[in-house]
């Protein structure tokens, strides 16, 4: 049986990011997906000049009006912007409860633009990361969530403990650590509140990398709903952004940071569509 996966996020015009990406990515890797627009963005690889949040009430019609008629193995939740758009999305949560929910904790872009109101962080924190079954920051979105200014690749195990705390025990965390540019190697962490992995895979040196959160989450996403098993799915979503990320130059897409290439399994080998 195909599983349906949805995303619940914002539209990056570009395609390298937001719901564009999500889709991408959820049909690579075999399931069939499903979105749920939660706000607009003025976006290309270079800047994000614009965001305009949906009417929270209109995303609770989307969200309602689809698990009304659509079986959802699986949800990821990316940018969702406004407070009231966050608590729409967090009690339409309550009320489907859908077995897997995959949180990245969107709020700063690959530009260095915020994409969450400093206002909103607080919420963000009490309200939706206990409603999630996995959590997905970067080293800078971790900084937010526990209030340093930075985390230490040498701090990141007890980032990732302290970050289990926080969402009160009940979701694991996938702590990214890309944005440590040292080494011949980029690693992950995922923690489960019983067990540390270490996800190792080689670095590859490109600018490539727009949309590289969103992707990784959305792998995630994919393969719980194909498995139910947590630690197998964190190993398979990294395997799989690690070859999107080394494919990479084999698009061209902007003159920022482009896209990581989602159709890498799919496509011919260096193949530009």
């Amino acid at each position: 049986m195909i599983k349906n996966v949805l995303t619940i996020a914002g539209v990056d015009p570009s395609g390298g990011a937001g719901v564009l990406a999500d889709v991408k990515v959820m049909s690579a890797l075999g399931t069939y997906a499903c979105a749920v627009i939660a706000a607009l963005t003025a976006q290309n690889t270079r800047a994000v000049t614009g965001v305009l949040p949906v009417p929270a009430d209109f995303v609770t019609r989307q969200i309602d009006t689809l698990f009304d008629d659509v079986r959802i193995d699986a949800v990821k939740i990316g940018m969702l912007g406004a407070t009231d758009v966050m608590e729409a999305v967090a009690a339409a949560l309550e009320r489907h409860r859908p077995r897997w929910v995959v949180l990245d904790t969107v709020m700063v872009a690959k530009s260095g633009d915020r994409l969450m109101p400093d206002a909103s962080v607080q919420y963000f924190r009490s309200r939706l990361l206990p409603l999630a079954h996995v959590i997905t920051p970067n080293l800078p979105e971790a900084a937010v969530l526990l209030n340093r200014e930075a985390i230490a690749p040498d701090e990141m195990p007890a980032a990732a403990e302290e970050l289990f705390v926080l969402c009160g025990g009940s979701s694991a965390v996938y702590l990214k650590g890309g944005h440590v540019e040292d080494g011949a190697v980029s690693e992950d962490l995922f923690f489960d509140g019983r067990e540390m992995l270490r996800l190792s895979a080689p670095r590859t040196r490109t600018k490539n990398t727009h949309g590289t959160g969103c992707s990784l989450s959305s792998a995630l996403a994919a393969y719980l709903a194909r498995t139910g098993d947590l630690q197998l799915s964190a190993r398979l979503a990294k395997d799989y952004i690690s070859e999107a990320i080394a494919a990479s130059g084999a698009l061209e897409v902007g003159s920022g940071h482009g896209p990581v290439h989602h159709f890498v399994r799919l496509w011919e080998s260096g193949r530009n569509v």
